[in-house]
């Protein structure tokens, strides 16, 4: 392996439960049952595919312009929790197996469905870290669909094969399988059987040494 990309969420930073506040505070507001359970549902999905899930629950139709709108509210509503996260919101075993990498010379990128990852890596304090990031801004398609992944191999010039790919969510191993990259399940994409590697934090593996 030349290179490892990393999901955000879930992987190098919780930011799970900022987004369940603003997807909640916009749901209660429009009178929809939205929970942890449904939450869960929207782990690697993007924001206008995620708020269709929270939909599945209404029953009020809302027009393409509309459902803009709620996502648009949604997101003003998460950028604005996220103004007060900061390193001590990084996983544990984050920052250790990104300086492992590095005295290896492997390269590393973020790969996220999420538009406001390069925010969230500037607020963390890690943003100039990675060779390649690509996030929602840059992409048409989200996972389990694989262009975020193959963007940042050819961002960092290097062929998909040679890729290994950290996700939390079984729809992002499924967009690393897609690509035809090797993948590292972590958290609840355990249960994936497209995982190459399992371990239930970045903590709980020796990423250097597998890709080495």
């Amino acid at each position: 392996m030349k290179a490892v990309i990393f999901d955000l969420d879930g992987v190098l930073v919780s930011t799970d439960d900022y987004h369940y506040q603003a997807w909640k505070q916009m749901a209660d507001e429009e009178k929809i049952y939205f929970d942890r359970t449904i939450n869960e549902r929207l782990r690697g999905v993007s924001r206008m595919a995620s708020l269709e899930i929270i939909l599945e629950k209404s029953t009020k139709e809302y027009s393409p312009d509309d459902k803009n709108t709620l996502a648009e509210r949604k997101n003003a509503y998460y950028v604005e929790k996220i103004q007060s996260i900061t390193a001590n919101d990084i996983l544990p075993g984050s920052m250790e197996t990104i300086r492992a990498l590095k005295t290896k010379n492997i390269k590393i990128a973020v790969g996220s469905s999420s538009k406001n990852a390069p925010l969230i890596l500037k607020r963390l304090g890690i943003d100039e870290l990675f060779d390649a990031v690509v996030d929602g801004n840059q992409i048409t398609h989200s996972k389990p669909n694989p262009e975020v992944f193959v963007k940042c191999a050819e961002k960092m010039n290097i062929e998909p094969s040679e890729c290994l790919v950290v996700e939390d969510a079984q729809s992002g191993i499924e967009a690393g399988y897609n690509a035809g990259m090797k993948t590292l399940a972590v958290g609840s994409a355990q249960e994936s059987p497209l995982a190459d590697y399992r371990a239930d934090s970045l903590k709980d593996i020796d990423l250097a040494n597998i890709v080495a």
